[in-house]
């Protein structure tokens, strides 16, 4: 009799794991719909952007330094603005972010007559876009085992990036051959980011992985993620700024161009992107992160020297091959938001911890681009990449 009930028992434990696995992989199956979705909107945008501020608005090196500062805002207040949503789930907040970057696409493409209109529709896409940035790997580790994390974030960050593909294709072929215009574009990519928005609505998550209540997550703990985040943004934010405007300003290098250089992006990362999550599972973080900054410094010297180094046909070659492997090393993001699941001290730490670490690379993000905006216009772009260059060093330490 003992044994039948502990049968039935088993039985209904097993029953209990299959439907909760179910459901697991239905919500995580509608997260990787939302960062398809999403992946063709940002392919559209990181294509096209800088060369949009550089044709319509024309823009110096030291006012494409300052745009960082209204750019960047949002993911400075990150912590302030997920306290004010306490109220709402981690997916019905996403939801709402996905919403502000389809406003901010519709209105940089409908109502940006003068720069000030831009700047703040910028502002709410990148609003929209920030409060997605720790919600998507909180969400996606709190449906995975622990010994999944790295390959689950993973694979979905290699969804998003093939759906790039899918922008970057919308770009050229808007450009060469069907003479649309940037605003026709941006409207493209508000519509993606608005169906993301909707299916993130369908999603169920089958435990708690919001914020139980409006707050910082400092712990000392955490010291070291938070030290990485400050590093890892001032050095990202020196190469997401200024390194696609070396590109354009010095070798006048077009939006076509750029679509090309994002079409070798993508098709690398969705492997690296794969091989990193795993390297995370097997290596550990420490392993994958240094050798991240490693191989930074020595891109660093490449934007730098190679028009010093090589002719001119040669030194933008190299220059875009430093680009491409530089968006390609981004899925290593992934090895900090998987070192804090594992240190947690609770679950629900993750997404507030995250979203802390997104707020101070952020503060270090609005500073940066303005000091290197200064520093090209008082000597040259190469003095911007030997510090960021000297940052990279930082971040190794």
């Amino acid at each position: 009799m003992i044994k039948v009930t502990e049968f039935k028992n088993g039985l209904k434990k097993t029953y209990e794991g299959i439907a909760f696995s179910f459901r697991s992989d239905r919500n995580f199956s509608l997260l990787l719909a939302t960062g398809f979705l999403a992946g063709i909107s940002s392919g559209i945008t990181t294509t096209t952007f800088n060369n949009f501020l550089n044709d319509v608005y024309h823009l110096s090196e030291a006012m494409r330094g300052m745009v960082e500062f209204p750019r960047e805002l949002p993911g400075a207040l990150l912590v302030f603005i997920f306290a004010a949503f306490t109220f709402l789930s981690d997916v019905k907040l996403a939801s709402l972010g996905m919403i502000f970057a389809s406003l901010g696409m519709f209105g940089l493409g409908l109502l940006s007559p003068g720069f000030v209109p831009m700047l703040l529709w910028m502002v709410v896409l990148n609003l929209g876009t920030h409060i997605g940035m720790p919600l998507a790997p909180g969400i996606g580790m709190s449906l995975s085992k622990q010994e999944e994390y790295g390959a689950r974030l993973g694979r979905y960050n290699a969804y998003c990036l093939s759906a790039t593909i899918i922008g970057y294709l919308i770009v050229l072929l808007g450009f060469d051959f069907l003479s649309l215009s940037y605003t026709a574009l941006f409207i493209i990519a508000g519509f993606c980011y608005l169906a993301s928005a909707f299916t993130f609505m369908f999603m169920r998550l089958p435990v708690n992985t919001g914020r139980k209540k409006p707050r910082f997550v400092l712990k000392k703990k955490y010291t070291v993620f938070y030290l990485q985040s400050v590093t890892n943004g001032a050095r990202k934010q020196i190469f997401l700024t200024f390194a696609p405007w070396v590109l354009i300003k010095i070798y006048h290098l077009g939006t076509p161009m750029f679509a090309v250089m994002g079409f070798v992006v993508a098709f690398l990362s969705i492997g690296t992107r794969t091989v990193v999550g795993r390297a995370i599972d097997r290596l550990g973080e420490k392993t994958v992160l240094s050798a991240e900054a490693i191989l930074l410094i020595a891109l660093c010297m490449g934007y730098a020297f190679a028009s010093d180094i090589f002719p001119v046909g040669v030194a933008v070659v190299v220059t875009a091959a430093c680009y491409i492997i530089d968006n390609s090393l981004s899925s290593v993001e992934m090895a900090r938001s998987t070192y804090v699941r594992k240190i947690a001290d609770d679950p629900s730490d993750v997404v507030p911890t995250l979203s802390t670490g997104t707020s101070f690379d952020h503060v270090v993000s609005m500073t940066i681009p303005f000091l290197g905006g200064l520093i090209w216009a008082a000597t040259s772009y190469k003095m911007v990449f030997v510090l960021a260059s000297l940052i990279a060093v930082c971040n190794l330490l």
